[in-house]
């Protein structure tokens, strides 16, 4: 008789050297970005997720975290999962059935949140923004006056189609004085852009690790205000979600306690990554993205090519390019990848190809190869392009910066 272990064959697995590219890719997409030396070496340590010296880095990256996210609230909360997760967890937590929510949506990644409430059974309101322009505070106070709801959510940049919504120190004012809790979307703008959470009345703030903070994905952080907290403690139903339930969440994030085992490795890469935040300053980093950012845009357009969103709306942390008729984010993003070794980004049913400008990204030698790439690609598909004068405008933005 056949041993019944062996009656199965052992599939014939390659190994990750066999599958990966030879020459690694320089990640300029969207997101995920790429991650300092030393985040890497933190990501494969593991220690006791419940032992003293998890505890000491557990209240480091919240203390941290809070300069980041520039809050003197003691509630921030880690999540061992992507950034969405991180919305789920507050959209569950300050929402309950019949609780009526206000989604301001510019685009994909901010109709989420929206999606998540009428899962719990919210009552959803949606206030669309066009395609190529920022929320207007005024269509929004208009909205929640005529709502009233509970809470609103928006995102300070909507990755999918690059617009920023450069109103959100006023939309949050503006909805405070209706009572409203103000979720913010930070995932692709913290630590790249100002947002003082404290200072303009910001109730969460949500964040992932894969992008501004050059960490890993999975790991995720999301900061509450004493405000939205104090719904959390005041909430009387079980929550139907377990993983998510900030007040078990809060044993193990303040109280050195169990919640389930935490991602030991993932925290300590988001220590590292917040450690570098810190030592360089957000005054500094948020200077250094804005230059890259802004000599990239310069090179892109001296290039001959056309950006997607306007400067008073056009957010910096992602930058959208038209795609030139006849062509395809397909065409453009499986070119420069496979010739030129630069891995860029399509978009969400947008006609733009995506470069992102977030933590490590905005580097000048990243610059350099990423304009370079694009160009080459742009002339080998048969685009005209003027790369010389691309490449120029880079350096001479870089230089006036």
């Amino acid at each position: 008789m056949t041993d019944s272990v062996n009656s199965v064959h052992t599939p014939l697995i390659k190994s990750l050297d066999d599958i990966l590219p030879r020459e690694p890719l320089l990640m300029m997409g969207a997101g995920p970005v790429p991650i300092p030396e030393r985040v890497a070496r933190a990501n494969s340590v593991v220690i006791n997720h419940l032992g003293d010296v998890m505890a000491q880095v557990i209240d480091q990256v919240k203390a941290m975290a809070r300069y980041v996210f520039q809050t003197e609230s003691k509630w921030v909360i880690g999540v061992a999962g992507p950034a969405s997760a991180a919305m789920e967890m507050a959209i569950v937590n300050l929402l309950s059935p019949g609780d009526s929510f206000l989604c301001i949506n510019n685009g994909f990644f901010s109709s989420r949140m929206g999606e998540m409430a009428e899962r719990i059974g919210a009552n959803v309101k949606t206030l669309d923004v066009p395609t190529h322009t920022a929320a207007d505070p005024d269509l929004v106070e208009r909205a929640i006056e005529e709502f009233r709801p509970k809470a609103i959510s928006l995102v300070q940049g909507e990755t999918s189609n690059t617009v920023f919504n450069y109103s959100l120190e006023e939309i949050a004012k503006r909805a405070k004085k209706y009572g409203c809790l103000v979720i913010v979307d930070a995932v692709c703008t913290l630590s790249t852009m100002p947002l003082k959470m404290d200072q303009w009345q910001v109730d969460v703030v949500i964040t992932g690790g894969q992008k501004g903070l050059s960490c890993i994905p999975g790991v995720s952080l999301v900061a509450f205000s004493d405000a939205a907290w104090h719904v959390i403690q005041n909430r009387e139903e079980t929550l139907s979600h377990w993983c998510f339930d900030v007040k078990l969440a809060e044993n193990f994030w303040h109280k050195h306690g169990y919640h389930y085992t935490a991602p030991v490795s993932g925290i300590m890469a988001l220590h590292e990554a917040l450690k570098l935040v810190c030592d360089e300053t957000l005054e500094h980093r948020f200077a250094r993205h804005e230059r890259c950012s802004k000599a990239l845009q310069a090179g892109i357009e001296g290039m001959g090519l056309d950006l997607f969103i306007e400067p008073s709306s056009r957010l910096n942390s992602v930058v959208g390019i038209k795609i030139p008729n006849g062509f395809s984010a397909t065409d453009i993003c499986n070119h420069i990848s496979s010739v030129y070794k630069v891995e860029i980004a399509g978009s969400f049913g947008q006609p733009i190809v995506r470069i992102g400008q977030m933590g490590e990204q905005c580097r000048e030698h990243n610059l350099f190869r990423t304009l370079h790439a694009l160009g080459s690609t742009m002339r080998d598909l048969g685009i005209k392009v003027d790369q010389p004068l691309g490449m120029a405008q880079l350096e001479a933005a870089l230089q006036s910066r």
